[in-house]
């Protein structure tokens, strides 16, 4: 794959994680469920973290701050769960 593909799917990675980010808002906004919020700061985390790795190109993906975005949107979606099933008790 060529830098420039590389370039372009990251960008579109990053494009898509934001939308899912504003479905999880819409779906927050309609239940008021924090569970929804969690997600949707997560998936604008990868956002931020696919559109890193486009502008630094793939092959600095190994970069550790863009390994503590990712870090942090999966302990989001984990804390996200572990209220979830807290608060059902």
């Amino acid at each position: 794959m060529s830098a420039a593909m590389g370039i372009a799917l990251g960008g579109a990675l990053a494009a898509l994680a934001f939308v899912a980010g504003l479905f999880f808002l819409r779906y927050w906004h309609a239940s008021g469920d924090r569970f929804f919020l969690f997600f949707t700061a997560a998936f604008w985390l990868m956002a931020i973290n696919w559109g890193g790795i486009a502008a630094v190109g793939p092959a600095d993906e190994t970069r550790p701050y863009l390994y503590l975005l990712r870090l942090g949107a999966f302990v989001l979606i984990a804390l996200a769960i572990l209220d979830k099933n807290r608060r059902d008790e």
